[in-house]
């Protein structure tokens, strides 16, 4: 059974930071590429970086510079430190796998406030 757990979501100011964690099982990981996607009210989900098995790393043009995803295998999670977060950052974030046929986590939300 394959599942993939959110965790580190919260409210945040302007300029502040954020780690969210993915904790995935059911699969084997180290294979895989984990992505975060995220959502705002009103707005298709995006993409906002992905990892690949090998560690290649993609990132949504909002976010370059300011965030990093990174995996550690041993653990089976994925991560998203936020840094330099803005009100647009708002969003229910998603951690997902391509293991077949596709399988996406619960949601964090992300909330920028002042």
């Amino acid at each position: 059974q394959v599942q993939l757990v959110e965790s580190g979501g919260g409210l945040v100011q302007p300029g502040g930071s954020l780690r969210l964690s993915c904790a995935a099982s059911g699969f084997t990981f180290s294979r895989y590429v984990l992505s975060w996607y995220r959502q705002a009210p009103g707005k298709e989900r995006e993409l906002v970086a992905l990892i690949t098995s090998g560690g290649s790393t993609n990132y949504g043009n909002s976010v370059k510079g300011r965030f990093t995803i990174s995996r550690d295998n041993a653990k089976n999670t994925v991560y998203l430190q936020m840094n330099s977060l803005k009100f647009e950052d708002t969003a229910v974030y998603y951690c997902y796998s391509n293991y077949r046929p596709g399988y996406w986590g619960q949601g964090t939300q992300v909330t920028v406030a002042s």
